[in-house]
This record gives structure tokens, C-alpha cells and sequence, in this order.
């Protein structure tokens, strides 16, 4: 049977068992709230929380105690009651900081005052446990976070917990168009039903919410950055208030994004100048207009000038007059404007990883205080992959905020296993050097290496109508550890993937130790399956599903794969040492030099930075065809492993999503075999050598791989329509 026909009959057989049962399907996600079955543990919580003496307030605190009563019923198989009057001995003390006894104030007065922002404060107080903040946001993310204390069945001895939010704006970016499809989403439509609000609340939204908050999520852009100027008009605006009002008691502000020719088809208005006063004064009536319907609506999301979208540039302005009318718009109303760094363009021929911080850097210091550079992790375009982006270490007077994708565009969708927290750290704790050895992307992240005023991490969310949200049980985990980061970059990947596990799914060590291996090791096997050694963007056409590195037709030179490995007979890879493009001029010098010197550039960016022989010696002593080989081969090796593994934690896991998670390890290998295979075949025509005897030898000639079409990929951006 062919690849494509195995495929998509994978694929309905899946579809057709996650219709089976609701029950157990996932959409709980890491909320579960399991009961506690080792008595000891049980005993011992029990024994603390005895009763649970909590202050009356509105939305927020109403939503704690209904969580607070769901998960302990779940987890202790009761409920504590809620003690009136003054806190008897092992109650569970939930109150704002000010609203502490006198006694409790004391005892913590080494402690409150380093809570701050929407920080709290877990901590055994005498015979009862306290969980307090400054106000009401913070107690909530107290409670969750006490929650998933429990949920690990981690002691209650002695505990303290003090912890405060590193960035401030940590926001999902939903590519959800208005017709519900979603661009590049792979968890079938979107969530929000636009042709039912503002009338109809689904059930969904506030578990939406729930589920952020639960993690420290407190914004959303509700829009594709490839904007529609409708969301702006009154009818829109409406809609987008009702789920506002959801979002709001969960802490969690909304967010647009801003066509910037707006003012021309929705306001009549013959230009978008962002110099022209009327434009100006359309978009603070606009923004005036959102306001009085959302009176804490966060700001706007703008892609400008990037992949045909418009922008100050149609009119020979900067980013920095877009940016800032829209930001001296925002102002009076505290808003934000996070204005996207992913620009490149057809005119400009030079290496498209050049042209953000080219356009950028030279304006630092000159935009509004209430201004983020929104920030790709690297500078083309979420490869599996990436160096981090120089813009990282080059503009010190503006607030850089870090852009991640949770949705897997060009990670084999969410049909392939991969734990993003692992990327996201690899990038996080990059050293950039542009104040010295430590000076790490999470730093200038969280704004502490430049003492910024404001900070801020973004996710392009993974979310849709699938009964589990991710359509991929474990693209859950890339939710779950985003949110963990954004709150605090420093976590180690390992300790996300522990924890979600547990959550998700076991405590038991038998399970939980050799999973989280497999989760750890996942990001690695795709890398080695897909682009090995430095290669990337040699997926398919527009759908960017499987591997296309033969693909060169396409009218501009940046969308072919054959642009960035530039295969030929002398040898594979993109050049941007000084002798190429030197992409490596934009980074700092000591990072520079690593890069641009072949025997010290890590081999896992090798083809991004020089273009080599194939007969190049790796540091293992293999010839650099030879190691393309058996990097892909360990890709496919990785992926068996995973799924040998998976096939014995059976008894840990319920049959559902034992067997989805079986099926989709299934679809991974085939497809990683293909990579292997066509990617391997095609760069074979330039090599003429034969394969490594480690790799092994493929199924199909390289015509058959060239011949699939997948003309209805999910996810599909509309220009490849």
C-alpha cells in the first residue's frame, strides 16, 4: 500500500475511534484531579486540610472555590468544608495578603513583601497551610499551583512556595480566521464561533480559560496576524467583548490583530498613512470605540509589511510611525502594541535570515514605551531547528518579546510526537554575549539585562475543536510547558515534562521515567528525521507537510527549499560566514567567531552557517554524506524507540488514549521514513555516493516521492489556495 493511501487510513481510523468515547478522550488535559490512591499520601493530606477558611469576594474568587471543591473532591475523594468564623488548626487558609490575621502576617513577614505583580505565597503556617497574594489573580495561580502540588502527591511538610511571574505579557497568538478555519492549525476548526456570539457562550470558553490560567497565561490574541479588518468593526467588536467577559474573572486579557489598512476598507478613507492626520484620528476613535465595549482589552498584534500584508512601508514610513500611532492610541487606555519582526521581502535579495534585523536594529530606542518587538525565535521561520535571532543581542532600549510556535507548521503537524519545551529551552538559555558571557535570551526576555519596563512571551497556539484541544494527546505538553515557561523562562525542560506526566496521566514511576525519556529525546529524533546538521526549510510547498528539498519553481527565490541547502556536487549548505551572505556580521563578535569557524560551529548548525564538501570530516571522523545518512537514520531509530516504549505503558494509560497514541507513533515512523528516504535520494543526485551502510536502503525511487500531492494538508495558509 502506498505511503499516501496508509496515511490518510491511519488518519480516518483515528478520527473514527476518538468518536468512540468522550470519556477519558483528553479534554480534561492536565486538570484531571485522579483520586490519590497511596494511603499514606492520601492521609497526609487529609490530616492538613481539614477544612479550608476562605474570604468571599467576586468572579475570581467564586472560580477558586469551585476548583478548589472540584479537585479536592476528585483528588481526596471528599470535599473539605469551607470553615465560617476564624480558621480552626489544619484548615487551608486562602486569602489576600491584607486580609491575612494579624498572627498569619507575622509569621510571613519575611516573605510578603517579595510577592509582587500577580506573584503568591504557598507556605505551612504553625498547624494550617496558607495560600495568599495581593489580590485576586495571584490567589488563583496560587490555588492551581497548590493544585498540582497535590496532583504530583508531593509532601505538604513545611512547604513554601513563593513565586512571581517573570514576563508580563504572556499571550497565545491564535491563528483563527473568521470563517473558523485555522492557518496552520492541525486540531481541526477553530473554537471560536463567531456566527454564534455574542448570544451563545460556549461551554469550551471558559474551560479555555480555566486551562490558561492554570498555567499563567493572562492574554490571548483572538486573530490570525494575517488580519482581517472586519474583527474591528462594530458587530466584531461586540462578539469579542462577550468572550472578554469570560476571559476576565481567569485573569486573562484579549487581544487583536490590527489590519493596518483598516482605516481605508473599513472606514472609507482614501489612505493608511500612518502620518496622515486622519488616519491618526481614525484609529484613536477606533480604539476608543473597543474600549467602551472592553474596558481592559490588552491592545493590538500587527504583522505589517510582511508576505504581501500592508503596512507604514506602502506609504514610505518606518515600523517605528506605525508602531507608534497605534501605541499613542493605545496610551490613554494602557494598551499594548506588539508589532511583529517577521519581515522579509521579494525586493530585498540578500539572505532572508538578514533582512529583520536589518530592518530593525537601526531603530532601537525609537519606539513608545508601550511598544514589544515581537520576535521569532530564529530568523527564518520556526524551523524543527534554529540558531537564535540576532535581534536577541542588538537592540537594548526596546522590549523584545519572544514569539514561539506551539502548533507544529513545520514539525510534521500534530500526527508527529514532539516536546517543544525542549526547543524553547535550547533557545531560552542561548547565550547571546551582548553584555558578556551569561547574557542569555531569557534574560533579555524577562527585560532583566536591560532593565525594561515591560516584558513579554507569545505562543502561535496549537488549539482547536478537537475533543483534546491538540489533536495530538502530547501536543498538550507544548501548551502546558509554554505557559510554565512564559511564567518563568529559567524551568528546565526536564522538570515540564515530569510534571505533565503526572498530571496528565500517571505518578507512577514505571511510567513516568521512561515517557519523560521519550518525551526529552522527541525533538532530537525529528531534527535528525527532518533536517539534520543545520539544514532547514526543505519542506513541501506551501503545506510545508513532508519533505520537498527538490522544490524550485516557485516566483520568489526565499519559498524554495533548494535556496536554503544549496546542494550541488561540490557540496551541501547555505553560507553566511563572511566569505557568503555573513548572516554571522549581525550576531556579537564571540558568538560571531563561533559560527563563522567551521571547526567550532556546532554541528547541529553546521549547514546553516557554511557550505561544505561532501567528503567533509565530521568530529566523528565520518564524511559529512555519511552523517547525513546516519542522522537520518537515527531520527527513524529514535521514533522505534518511542513507540516500543509506548507499547509497554498499556497499564498506566486507559485504552483510549493508549491506542491514539499508538496510531499516531505508527504515522510518525512511516512518515519519518519518508523524510529519510526523499530527502537522502534527492541530495544523492548531488553526491553520487553511495549510502552509508548504517542507513537503510529506501523503498521507493525518488520519482514516487516526488509525485505525492497533498493538495487539502490541514492548515494551509490561503495564498497557497
Amino acid at each position: 500500500m502506498s505511503l499516501l493511501k496508509k496515511t490518510q487510513l491511519s488518519v480516518f481510523f483515528l478520527s473514527f475511534f476518538s468518536v468512540l468515547s468522550q470519556t477519558d478522550s483528553g479534554y480534561n488535559l492536565w486538570l484531571n484531579y485522579r483520586k490519590i490512591e497511596n494511603p499514606e499520601v492520601l492521609s497526609e493530606y487529609t490530616r492538613h486540610i481539614q477544612g479550608i477558611y476562605m474570604e468571599s469576594g467576586e468572579e475570581t474568587l467564586n472560580i477558586v472555590k469551585e476548583e478548589l471543591t472540584l479537585a479536592l473532591k476528585g483528588l481526596l475523594g471528599m470535599s473539605p468544608p469551607f470553615v465560617p468564623g476564624q480558621p480552626k488548626e489544619y484548615s487551608l487558609i486562602v486569602r489576600k495578603t491584607e486580609n491575612l490575621s494579624r498572627e498569619i502576617r507575622r509569621k510571613l513577614e519575611k516573605d510578603i513583601p517579595a510577592i509582587t505583580k500577580d506573584g503568591y505565597l504557598i507556605r505551612s503556617s504553625g498547624k494550617n497551610i496558607v495560600i495568599t497574594a495581593h489580590n485576586d489573580i495571584g490567589i488563583l495561580y496560587g490555588t492551581f499551583h497548590f493544585l498540582r502540588h497535590l496532583q504530583q502527591q508531593l509532601s505538604l511538610g513545611n512547604i513554601r512556595i513563593l513565586e512571581v511571574p517573570k514576563t508580563d505579557i504572556r499571550v497565545l497568538n491564535h491563528w483563527d480566521n473568521l470563517d473558523r478555519t485555522v492557518e496552520r492549525g492541525y486540531a481541526g476548526a477553530s473554537i471560536w464561533k463567531w456566527h454564534r456570539l455574542p448570544g451563545y457562550i460556549d461551554p469550551r470558553y471558559k474551560d479555555y480559560a480555566r486551562a490558561n490560567a492554570s498555567v499563567g497565561i493572562n492574554g490571548t490574541v483572538l486573530t490570525n496576524v494575517n488580519a482581517s479588518a472586519l474583527v474591528l468593526t462594530p458587530a466584531y467588536i461586540e462578539k469579542v467583548a462577550a468572550l472578554a467577559d469570560v476571559f476576565r474573572p481567569y485573569g486573562i486579557k484579549v487581544y487583536l490583530t490590527a489590519r493596518f489598512s483598516a482605516p481605508i476598507e473599513i472606514g472609507g478613507l482614501e489612505t493608511a498613512d500612518p502620518l496622515n492626520p486622519e488616519v491618526r484620528q481614525w484609529w484613536k476613535e477606533k480604539i476608543s470605540e473597543i474600549y467602551k465595549e472592553i474596558p481592559d482589552f490588552g491592545g493590538f498584534l500587527v504583522k505589517a509589511n510582511s508576505e504581501g500584508q500592508p503596512g507604514p512601508q506602502n506609504y514610505g514610513r518606518s515600523h517605528v510611525d506605525g508602531a507608534n500611532m497605534m501605541a499613542d492610541a493605545l496610551a490613554p487606555h494602557n494598551g499594548i502594541v506588539m508589532w511583529r519582526a517577521f519581515v522579509y521581502s521579494e525586493h530585498d535579495t540578500t539572505d532572508r535570515a538578514k533582512q529583520a534585523y536589518s530592518e530593525f536594529v537601526s531603530l532601537d530606542g525609537k519606539f513608545r514605551d508601550n511598544v514589544l518587538i515581537q520576535v521569532k525565535n530564529g530568523a527564518i521561520d520556526f524551523q524543527p531547528r534554529e540558531p537564535f535571532h540576532p535581534m536577541f543581542a542588538a537592540m537594548p532600549r526596546t522590549p523584545l518579546m519572544m514569539e514561539f510556535q506551539i502548533t507544529q507548521e513545520y514539525l510534521g503537524f500534530s500526527t508527529h510526537m514532539v516536546f517543544l519545551p525542549k526547543l524553547y529551552e535550547e533557545v531560552l538559555q542561548a547565550d547571546t554575549y551582548s553584555h558578556g558571557k551569561g547574557s542569555y535570551v531569557a534574560k533579555v526576555i524577562d527585560g532583566t539585562l536591560d532593565n525594561k519596563k515591560i516584558s513579554g512571551i507569545a505562543g502561535v497556539a496549537n488549539i482547536g475543536s478537537d475533543i483534546n484541544w491538540t489533536g495530538h494527546p502530547f501536543g498538550q505538553a507544548n501548551w502546558y510547558g509554554f505557559g510554565r515557561l512564559a511564567w518563568d523562562p529559567y524551568i528546565p525542560a526536564e522538570k515540564i515534562a515530569d510534571e505533565w506526566l503526572r498530571l496528565t496521566f500517571s505518578n507512577d514511576e514505571n511510567f513516568v521515567t521512561p515517557v519523560k525519556k521519550m518525551l526529552l529525546q522527541s525533538h532530537r529524533a525529528v531534527v535528525n528525521y527532518m533536517t539534520p546538521l543545520g539544514l532547514h526549510h526543505i519542506m513541501d510547498t506551501g503545506h510545508h507537510y513532508g519533505p520537498g528539498p527538490w522544490v524550485n519553481n516557485l516566483s520568489r527565490p526565499e519559498w524554495n527549499p533548494v535556496y536554503y541547502h544549496k546542494a550541488d556536487e561540490n557540496g551541501i549548505g547555505f553560507d553566511r560566514t563572511p566569505t557568503g551572505s555573513n548572516a554571522t556580521s549581525q550576531y556579537t563578535k564571540e558568538v560571531a567567531r563561533i559560527f563563522n569557524d567551521v571547526e567550532t560551529c556546532p554541528e547541529e548548525f553546521l549547514l546553516w552557517f557554511h557550505h561544505l564538501p561532501w567528503d567533509y570530516k565530521l568530529h566523528n571522523g565520518r564524511t559529512l554524506w555519511d552523517g547525513l545518512g546516519i542522522k537520518y537514520q537515527e531520527g527513524v531509530n529514535q521514533v522505534r524507540k518511542a513507540k516500543n516504549t509506548w507499547k509497554k505503558m498499556e497499564p498506566y494509560v486507559n485504552k483510549q488514549q493508549f491506542g491514539e497514541i499508538s496510531m499516531l507513533l505508527d504515522i510518525q515512523l512511516e512518515e519519518a521514513v519518508w523524510w529519510r528516504n526523499a530527502c537522502m535520494l534527492y541530495f544523492q543526485t548531488h553526491s553520487k555516493k553511495a549510502f552509508p551502510k548504517e542507513m537503510e536502503t529506501p523503498s521507493h525511487s525518488l520519482e514516487y516521492y516526488q509525485s505525492l500531492k497533498f493538495p487539502y494538508a490541514p492548515g494551509i495558509s490561503p495564498k497557497w489556495h
